[in-house]
């Protein structure tokens, strides 16, 4: 079996480092061949803190990995995220020679091109340009330009930049841990690939992925990206709110969150009480469920407040026909997609990750904590075929992912090599 045949996705969060591992079968399906995960000591909001920490989950992860797949790991997709991203909207323009010549991918590629020499804050670097919709002498709305007439050449662009240390802290651990990363991708949109349809992504939706660390939100519509944001909170604040509020160490209170955790208050009674064993012989601490659930609820609100603002600040609140997709391990949440409907008046599902998969070990890979390592292997498929199609001369509607942001880190280790 050929390298290309498969692909490893290395999901690096705040609670834990998945590398999930698989290949396409005849049906275009994804097979599953395998998943590890570690515990994430090194990892705080999406960005490395704490590098040997980081190596040591990475490479206990895709150890298992390597056990449950029985395929050896040394090339994977690794997503990135973290409250450094940001997302902003540009307008680039070429103008070409010829009104002869039709438009080629050539002329898309310098066009893309053109955006990664934008001037941005020192320390930032572009880590994806995607294109939304194009303009021919002044002509707007084309999605597909190759093979038609024009000299003046524009597309408006969705650009995703995040900080150069954060980038090269991610290359660092996993070239300590033995393993190549050949292409870092948001970690958002990793998501919506494993969980958003394509009738979802035309008619209007946004989707919510809450990890431990932070809450990514991409929102799309007409089937093109929007607008991107990453919100600084997660699962892990909830579980300091509830430690604090009940006054018990970290481990039961993450423990009540899996178990006993509610979004919503009212949907507890007064009665039902939870049973807590105390320390050294202490006595135990009986807590209520209805206290608990008013903890999480005010976090959650929160949260979704943000999300609403951020959906608000797109400007496409109004036309989000399919509404919200909520995924990642803090969607496991009971009755968190009802308060979402309750904050933000729109439709609200959970997306698991289970629609591209094949059944064979897609139990536990299913769960929504699992949405972003999915994607990873979806988005690193889709990769393979964009260079084949290009390769072949086949017009590609964009290229989205550039080597150029992993080649000058990768420029950077050998710097510091030679120097």
């Amino acid at each position: 079996m050929t390298s290309s045949e498969l692909i490893a996705g290395l999901d690096i969060g705040s609670t834990k480092i998945a590398c999930i591992v698989g290949r396409k079968n005849e049906y275009d399906k994804i097979e599953i061949l395998g998943m590890g995960k570690s515990d994430s000591l090194g990892v705080n909001r999406g960005v490395v803190s704490n590098i040997q920490h980081t190596v040591d989950s990475m490479h206990n992860a895709v150890r298992e990995a390597e056990k449950n797949s029985g395929v050896e790991i040394k090339v994977v997709n690794a997503g990135i995220a973290g409250q450094h991203i940001r997302s902003l909207q540009h307008r680039g323009n070429i103008i070409r020679n010829s009104t002869e010549d039709e438009i080629s991918q050539q002329d898309i590629d310098t066009l893309i091109e053109n955006m990664y020499k934008l001037v941005l804050p020192p320390g930032e670097e572009i880590i994806h340009v995607i294109p939304q919709e194009y303009i021919i002498d002044n002509e707007p709305g084309i999605r597909k330009p190759i093979g038609m007439s024009g000299i003046c050449l524009e597309a408006n662009f969705h650009i995703i930049t995040g900080q150069i240390a954060a980038a090269k802290n991610i290359e660092k651990c996993a070239t300590k841990a033995g393993l190549q990363i050949t292409e870092m991708i948001l970690e958002p949109l990793a998501s919506a690939e494993a969980v958003l349809s394509k009738e979802e992504k035309e008619a209007g939706v946004v989707l919510v992925d809450i990890g431990g660390g932070t809450t990514d939100i991409a929102v799309f519509q007409d089937d093109i990206i929007r607008h991107t944001a990453v919100i600084p909170l997660g699962g892990n604040v909830i579980t300091e709110d509830i430690k604090e509020g009940c006054s018990i160490i970290r481990g039961q209170a993450e423990a009540l969150k899996v178990s006993f955790g509610s979004a919503l208050a009212s949907e507890n009674k007064d009665e039902e009480i939870v049973s807590i064993p105390g320390l050294k012989g202490r006595e135990p601490k009986e807590i209520s469920l209805r206290n608990l659930a008013h903890i999480i609820q005010a976090r959650m609100e929160e949260i979704i407040e943000h999300v609403y603002y951020e959906i608000k600040t797109s400007g496409y609140e109004k036309k989000l026909i399919a509404g919200i997709v909520l995924t990642g391990g803090g969607s496991q949440m009971k009755h968190v997609a009802q308060l979402a409907e309750f904050i933000t008046g729109m439709d609200t599902r959970i997306g698991y990750p289970n629609e591209h998969l094949t059944k064979t070990l897609s139990g536990e890979i299913g769960s929504p904590m699992h949405a972003t390592g999915v994607g990873l292997v979806i988005q690193g498929f889709k990769n393979i075929e964009n260079k084949k199609k290009r390769k072949f001369g086949i017009a590609t509607q964009s290229k989205i992912f550039r080597n150029g942001f992993l080649s000058r880190i990768k420029q950077f280790f050998e710097d510091e090599d030679s120097s």
